[in-house]
């Protein structure tokens, strides 16, 4: 993950401004950019990109333009969406400013001809959607969960679809317990290594939000959360063997050991290290 963090200060008027920004490049496809930012004065000029821009706000207002017609932003199930080559612009609108959540998409998550739609209504009042995003931020915060955040962003651009194209989800029907079944062997022998979700749904012939809903219903509980759990039952084991938990973590498939060490103290509530030293003599 690359990323950078900047912050700046400057009198205006009789207030400060205040630009505080957190940006980097996640290891997701289709996720060019990930963008968190505080500003309390400021204002973007005219400008396009060549990626979806999906935003957003956990405080404050935006007032924006997009091709040539105002909009406003605020409240806490907002979700905007701005498509690729339309300009547009941004403003602080109260002293407070606002902060915000960015995601930069590219058109292999939405493809462009569909700008057009996202031109007419780019604020969507949608809970669903703003929580799947907030649960794809989460996850991007890690870059050791990367089937975590392809599941959330395969989730999350079904509901886009569903605005900007009227597609309606796929239900599990009667081939899911076997479609499951069949992951849930791939995921058995993939522990260490890991699976991508555009791998699982190459080698299963299957939509990547089908194929979570079909193991969902299945053995209740996503992938990514499955595939940690086998993880971390390895790990006890080895921890128990006497391994350390910088080698054991390396050796069930967890990027180091600040990557088991989170994991591992939300299942069990102890660190490995603790862990490891509790095993009887």
């Amino acid at each position: 993950m690359k990323g950078s963090r900047t912050g700046a200060a400057g009198a205006k008027g009789s207030r400060t401004a205040v630009s505080q920004v957190d940006a980097w490049t996640p290891a997701v496809p289709g996720i060019t950019e990930v963008l968190h930012a505080h500003f309390t004065d400021h204002a973007y000029p005219v400008h396009t990109h060549d990626t979806w821009d999906l935003m957003i706000l956990d405080d404050g207002a935006v007032d924006f333009a997009l091709d040539r017609r105002r909009h406003g932003v605020g409240g806490a199930s907002a979700v905007t969406l701005l498509p690729p080559g339309v300009p547009h612009d941004g403003r602080t609108v109260n002293p407070l400013g606002f902060r915000k959540r960015v995601l930069y998409l590219d058109t292999a998550v939405l493809p462009e001809r569909l700008a057009g739609a996202a031109v007419d209504v780019p604020v969507l009042g949608d809970v669903l959607l703003r929580r799947r995003i907030h649960q794809l931020h989460s996850a991007l915060r890690h870059r050791d969960d990367c089937l975590e955040a392809e599941s959330r962003l395969a989730f999350v651009r079904e509901r886009l679809l569903f605005h900007l194209d009227a597609r309606s989800a796929t239900e599990p029907g009667r081939e899911a317990a076997l479609l499951a079944a069949r992951l849930r062997e791939l995921l058995d022998a993939r522990v260490t290594d890991g699976l991508t979700l555009d791998e699982a749904t190459a080698l299963l012939h299957a939509h990547p939000t089908h194929l979570i809903r079909c193991f969902k219903q299945a053995y209740g509980l996503p992938p990514h959360t499955y595939l940690t759990g086998k993880r971390i039952e390895r790990a006890r084991r080895l921890l128990l063997a006497g391994q350390r938990p910088v080698d054991v973590a390396l050796a069930v498939g967890f990027y180091d050991q600040a990557h088991l060490n989170r994991h591992f103290t939300r299942h069990l509530g102890v660190s490995p290290a603790r862990f490891g030293r509790g095993r009887h003599p």
